[in-house]
């Protein structure tokens, strides 16, 4: 079955429509909050949507736990992980992954988010699977999560997210990977859903923008937000788990937060405030590479994912 996505449509009384709300590319400081509430609300759509069809009633329908992806519940970024998936199936070259590679080490490195990174891996991140039908992608997901994420998932994390279930708690995945990639991979993990990236799609078919910002930062703490409402949740009584500093949005919207295998900062101001800290990673490996910098390595993959793209489509039309 295909992922529910929101698609371009007239809007209705009372209806989030995408199309309507999301700006055009221009001043990059005026339409960074606006585009922030519509990645939000579009993901809270998204998640919304699919957690419909699920027959599971919450015991405790007023709680829920929120799960950052990347280095949180499974090693490295799962949106590198799909791209090695797509390379294999001839979307890239060799030469194209080893530069996404590259430029994703070079990003750890440095320690920092890059603001014009950021902004290109807003507008170009999904450049990559513009013309394919959403159909072909979550084939494609579903086939990679099974060769290569599946045994990445951190089973300490996995048993925490458990545990919020077991308790009569809803929990989804948060995370700035496609929608259609987050719910597969909540989906194989017994979660409820997830919120993620959501991209345009007309006819079925990928256009290649995105609607809002890529989920990131304060675009995890809008779509919170926005499910809460749908959801009817109490923020106050929800947890929040992630690996990064750059969550910080998402780890202070809720009542409680909890670091998972911490970068620097995070560790420090997760000893600041009082959180548990929970650490899985063997020997600390994660925390001696440019450590503050491994939570947007994805992010920032998807930008260069986009940039071997774009450079691709230009080299054809010559």
């Amino acid at each position: 079955m295909v992922t529910p996505i929101l698609r371009r449509r007239r809007p209705n009384a009372g209806q989030f429509s995408p199309a309507v709300a999301a700006p055009a590319a221009g001043d990059r400081n005026v339409d960074e909050d606006v585009r922030t509430m519509v990645a939000g609300a579009a993901s809270a759509a998204a998640a919304s949507q699919a957690a419909a069809t699920s027959a599971v009633v919450p015991s405790d329908p007023t709680a829920a736990a929120f799960f950052d992806c990347d280095n949180t519940m499974m090693v490295g970024a799962s949106i590198f992980h799909f791209a090695r998936g797509l390379a294999a199936r001839k979307f890239f070259t060799s030469r194209d992954l080893a530069k996404m590679a590259w430029f994703q080490l070079h990003f750890r490195v440095r320690g920092r988010e890059n603001r014009d990174q950021m902004h290109v891996a807003r507008e170009r991140a999904l450049a990559f699977v513009e013309g394919r039908r959403v159909a072909d992608i979550v084939r494609y997901g579903e086939e990679i999560y099974d060769e290569l994420m599946a045994e990445r998932i951190w089973s300490g994390t996995r048993a925490l997210a458990q545990l919020h279930l077991d308790a009569g708690q809803r929990v989804w995945l948060v995370t700035a990977t496609p929608v259609e990639l987050a719910q597969i991979i909540a989906r194989r993990l017994g979660l409820t859903g997830a919120l993620g990236t959501v991209s345009e799609v007309e006819d079925g078919v990928y256009t290649g923008r995105l609607l809002g910002e890529m989920l990131h930062g304060p675009a995890k703490a809008e779509a919170i937000r926005a499910l809460a409402e749908r959801e009817g949740l109490d923020l106050s009584r929800c947890t929040a788990y992630s690996d990064s500093f750059n969550d910080m949005p998402m780890l202070t919207a809720v009542g409680r937060a909890v670091a998972v295998n911490p970068d620097h900062d995070l560790r420090d101001e997760a000893r600041s405030r009082g959180w548990k800290v929970h650490d899985f990673r063997t020997g600390r490996k994660a925390v001696k590479v440019g450590a503050p910098a491994v939570a947007g390595a994805g992010l920032v993959t998807g930008a260069a994912i986009a940039a071997v793209a774009l450079r691709r489509r230009r080299h054809r039309s010559r």
